[in-house]
């Protein structure tokens, strides 16, 4: 098999299958898809951090930590917030 950078192929790789562990990496997995998500949102909309801000009621710092991989504090009103303030819908599926 050849070598892959992908970090979810080698930390399967690298450890036995752990529900804990696969738990864990599937809600990073989910915090960096809705940051990414608002800064995609955000950039293709020509606004700054400040500017969405503004629009949704907050302070900058708070776009700052949404579009942060890391945050773990996503509510669902401010997302729908700034689904709103940028002419979108949320959308929220439930899978298996």
């Amino acid at each position: 098999m050849g070598k892959t950078d992908d970090a979810l192929n080698i930390i399967d790789k690298r450890t036995p299958t752990d529900p804990e562990l696969e738990a864990m990496v599937a809600e990073a997995n989910i915090n960096a898809e809705v940051a990414q998500l608002i800064y995609e949102a955000r950039t293709k909309a020509g606004l700054t951090q400040k500017q969405l801000a503004e629009l949704v009621g907050t302070k900058q710092p708070v776009i700052a930590r949404l579009e942060d991989a890391d945050y773990e504090g996503h509510s669902l009103s401010m997302l729908q917030k700034i689904a709103h303030a940028l002419n979108q819908r949320l959308v929220i599926h439930l899978t298996p």
